[in-house]
């Protein structure tokens, strides 16, 4: 059995329109609900980046039902650890429980505007895990003393604390990360559907936990429209996690990306309205063994109409597939 969630992508519309995107994803029966945090879109098309944490806070109110997470946050450039400590406690008492703390390593492209740096791979592993050690420490409740090798807490405590603190998922893409996630975190986060990231996660401490992921599908009724959007928005995902994570502004990606093709998106990329095409997507992921899958419907304009369709077509096609 596999839980259908929807993305509600920054990148690609502004706050007031995301919550109610997500309000209608609730009606329209997803499982569950995720949230890009990002500083800059992708591509210049894309258009939009409003600050994640707001249209979390607003969403928890305007919702009943859907969970809630992020999909996923950087805890050691842009936010302190401790900071994202807080926000995640916060938006798990105004959700009533309803949500996960998604954490990664971070792309440049958003976390540069503060002006740190980008370190290599191990180091900003070495970041990451002190961090969780840090939320968690603070998730527990007291004042909180650190002096590490990245980051320095002075007595800090957390004053307004759930009863069931946010679990936390790190995103995974090779050895390392996937062993950073079994040690620490309560579920698992990737975006390609890769057995051997599920494997590794086991074998660090992650068998029996959640592992979810996330696949970018583009919906219209014609589907060279379709195509053409996601070739517009969407042609940097086929770049791999080693480089999206380096390339520090929307126009890199522009460069980076310039000889993609429509064709070559849409290989990758379900594109149209035959409900088959996408249930065909989305089982390498349910056979890998992924217990969640988030969809990103891309194109902020085509929400309530790819909504619409999910909920009449999509989801109980989906569901008759993988339960």
């Amino acid at each position: 059995m596999v839980d259908i969630g929807y993305t509600m992508m920054t990148e690609q519309a502004g706050p007031r329109e995301l919550v109610g995107h997500v309000v209608r994803a609730e009606e329209a029966g997803f499982d569950f609900s995720v949230t890009s945090d990002h500083y800059f879109p992708w591509l210049e098309s894309q258009g939009h980046s409003p600050y994640a944490w707001s249209v979390l806070g607003a969403a928890a109110q305007a919702t009943s039902r859907i969970p809630l997470m992020t999909y996923v946050t950087c805890p050691t450039f842009r936010y302190h650890p401790a900071v994202v400590a807080q926000k995640a406690a916060t938006v798990q008492l105004l959700s009533e429980g309803r949500f996960r703390l998604g954490l990664g390593s971070g792309e440049n492209l958003n976390e540069h505007v503060v002006g740190g740096g980008w370190p290599s791979v191990d180091v900003r592993h070495e970041m990451l895990e002190e961090a969780v050690e840090i939320i968690r420490a603070l998730f527990e409740g007291g004042h909180v003393n650190h002096r590490g090798t990245h980051f320095d807490v002075e007595s800090a405590k957390l004053w307004d604390l759930p009863d069931r603190p946010p679990p936390i998922g790190v995103a995974v893409s090779g050895k390392r990360s996937c062993a950073l996630a079994g040690r620490l975190a309560d579920l698992m986060i990737a975006t390609e559907p890769k057995a051997e990231l599920l494997d590794a996660f086991d074998r660090h401490g992650g068998r029996g936990k959640p592992r979810i992921g996330q696949l970018p599908v583009s919906y219209d009724p014609d589907r060279d429209a379709a195509v053409a959007r996601a070739h517009d928005q969407f042609r940097w995902f086929g770049n791999g996690w080693k480089v999206n994570s380096e390339l520090p502004h929307p126009d890199s990606f522009s460069l980076a990306t310039q000889f993609v093709r429509p064709d070559d998106v849409a290989g990758s990329i379900p594109c149209g309205s035959d409900p088959a095409d996408f249930v065909e997507a989305v089982r390498p992921y349910a056979e890998a063994g992924f217990t969640e899958i988030a969809l990103v419907q891309i194109g902020g304009e085509s929400q309530p109409r790819f909504l619409d369709w999910s909920e009449k077509t999509l989801l109980p096609a989906l569901r008759d597939a993988f339960g």
